[in-house]
């Protein structure tokens, strides 16, 4: 399959307004009449334009060098997909900026990804992945290769209280930005990192967080209470975790939702608001 190709499949993101959306379907079939009436290399860059147009984040550049192997399914900086499945094997590899997670059962590649998702916090500037469905993985290969990324500042583990799910983090340096890209055929995914368009100035960020403690099934529990409210598991500057909860630009904000968290029945952990820059850990 082109590259051309793979864009006419791509899924069209749901956060896109119904003009944007309005906007792509007219740009493919557009495209489709151009195809008729001039070389694929203006149509290449009639896509391009086309991709910066939509604001699609990270389309232009997860489409360059694509795969010669399996066909792209949609492209991503916060969202999920896969499909539903169990027992799966994950393997990695990279190369320069690059890191293509496999999947395979009893030996042989899978067709599709298993069900993800990928988020997105700062302070610091950090990409959560998480994969459903999982059984068997090399953790330390996955790190070594996740670190062997020269934009990568750190990469570590989350406690999932669900045998058959993983969570790891991997942490960027400065002024990086990304694209998730999923395939089929066979299935993985594909984590590409590049310097970011423009420069963004480290900035104060508030959270309601955990007291540190080491990363075991204390630190789970207490992730998984709180998952309703968007909690996520931080590593310290002194290599310890914190669950923390927020992300907000006031430190009023931040007290607020702590306000509302004591008042609930399930409040036990004593949890506390702090802020530190965006391009830092916590204390």
């Amino acid at each position: 399959m082109t590259g051309k190709e793979r864009y006419d499949n791509i899924q069209i993101p749901g956060s896109l307004s119904g003009v944007m959306q309005e906007a792509v379907r007219r740009g493919r079939t557009h495209r489709r009449k151009m195809r008729l009436l001039r070389g694929s290399s203006i149509l290449v860059a009639a896509c391009a334009a086309l991709m910066i147009t939509v604001n699609v984040p990270g389309v232009a550049m997860a489409l360059s060098d694509v795969p010669v192997v399996g066909s792209i399914v949609k492209v991503l900086q916060v969202g999920g997909g896969g499909e539903r499945t169990d027992g799966v094997s994950v393997t990695t590899t990279v190369q320069e900026n690059t890191l293509n997670i496999h999947f395979s059962i009893d030996g042989a590649e899978t067709s599709s990804a298993p069900a993800y998702t990928v988020d997105r916090k700062e302070a610091p500037n950090r990409l959560i992945f998480t994969f459903n469905g999982v059984r068997n993985l090399d953790g330390e290969k996955l790190k070594q290769d996740i670190r062997a990324l020269s934009n990568v500042k750190d990469v570590y583990n989350n406690v999932v209280l669900d045998d058959s799910s993983i969570r790891f983090v991997v942490q960027l340096k400065d002024n990086v930005d990304y694209s998730v890209s999923e395939y089929q055929k066979p299935g993985f995914i594909q984590l590409k990192l590049f310097g970011a368009a423009a420069r963004q100035k480290p900035h104060e960020v508030y959270y309601v967080r955990s007291q540190e403690m080491e990363l075991g099934e204390t630190l789970g529990m207490l992730d998984e209470q709180y998952a309703g409210d968007g909690s996520t598991i931080i590593k310290t500057k002194s290599g310890q975790y914190v669950v923390a909860l927020g992300g907000f630009e006031t430190k009023q904000e931040a007290e607020q939702l702590l306000g509302k968290l004591v008042a609930r029945g399930d409040y036990g952990e004593p949890l506390q608001v702090d802020g530190w820059m965006s391009n830092e850990n916590p204390k």
